[in-house]
């Protein structure tokens, strides 16, 4: 049983997932998978971002799963896909998960909407060119994310850009310190780095409740690859259709970065920003996300469908 819950606090129900399973990456890594929804519904696919886990997609999943249906996984580490070796995480082991979770969970040749939030739109970024993408991507949502230069850029720290701010903030961002329970202080500290200022408190409740969950070791491991990030060409090799949205005070990857790699998408279908919204979008500004993906199931996987049925006729 999935352990996704309603909006709503502890008494709500649960949302069971009609179907679980796991994907196995290249590496032999293994994934865990949840599916809500119809068996015949057109497809989502829906990938996190770093120290989250599928709960990140509970709103997503409680609006769109009576029409679509969703494929949530947990990235490798993450939820309940189990931690890997020191050498296991890198960009190309986000694109092999992705096309591991394609494979087990869409028929061949089946078109679906992926979606990513944060690391996750970097798995969308690092998988554009490989064989098991391009087989299943209808179009792409990127979510508060980035390509490169996100340490540097970032402005978590306030202070003036340069090599003292990028070094301090890698350090921070880097921090072995475990996050420990969630306490009124870290969730003011959560707030600030990643959440805008109107953020109501429920929401800032449960991004944290979701990030604390995350293992350390796990943390610390991706923290080195999004230090490192650079997928500018995988943005150039994302020929779908691709949407992005971001919020205007998102701290972690901040809109000039949204703004670069929308200009350089090769197919874009342009940048949705969001005011006061900060890096937790899906969490945020769950109804703009939703209505974003629900477009662009309605256009690029029904629509596609409905018309390749007619020239067929």
């Amino acid at each position: 049983m999935s352990r996704l819950m309603k909006r709503g606090g502890c008494g709500a129900e649960p949302l069971v997932a009609s179907r679980e399973l796991t994907a196995v990456s290249a590496d032999g890594s293994r994934l865990h998978v949840e599916v809500y929804g119809a068996e015949d519904a057109p497809a989502l696919v829906l990938a996190h971002g770093w120290t989250c886990s599928t709960e990140f997609w509970a709103a997503q999943i409680r609006e769109l799963a009576g029409d679509y249906r969703l494929v949530v996984y947990d990235q490798r580490g993450h939820g309940r896909s189990p931690a890997v070796g020191r050498g296991g995480y890198s960009t190309d082991a986000l694109a092999d998960d992705l096309e591991a979770v394609l494979a087990a969970a869409l028929d061949p040749d089946e078109k679906a909407v992926l979606a990513g939030h944060s690391m996750g739109g970097m798995a969308m970024m690092a998988a554009a060119g490989r064989r098991g993408f391009r087989e299943h991507a209808a179009a792409v949502l990127l979510c508060s994310t980035g390509s490169s230069r996100l340490v540097a850029e970032s402005l978590v720290l306030p202070m003036r850009a340069g090599r003292v701010r990028t070094r301090i903030t890698r350090a921070v961002l880097g921090a072995r310190a475990p996050l420990g329970p969630v306490t009124p202080l870290s969730k003011k500290i959560l707030k600030y780095a990643t959440m805008g200022p109107g953020s109501p408190p429920e929401r800032v409740a449960e991004c944290a409740r979701i990030v604390h969950a995350c293992p350390r070791a796990v943390r610390v491991a991706w923290s080195h690859v999004l230090g490192e990030l650079d997928l500018d060409a995988g943005v150039r090799e994302l020929t779908v259709p691709t949407a992005f949205i971001a919020g205007t005070v998102d701290r972690l990857t901040p809109l000039a970065g949204a703004r670069a790699v929308t200009a350089a998408l090769p197919n874009s279908l342009g940048l949705v920003e969001l005011t006061g919204i900060g890096h937790m979008t899906p969490v945020e500004a769950p109804e703009a996300v939703t209505a974003k993906l629900r477009e662009l199931v309605t256009t690029y996987v029904v629509g596609a469908s409905s018309a390749l049925e007619e020239e067929a006729v």
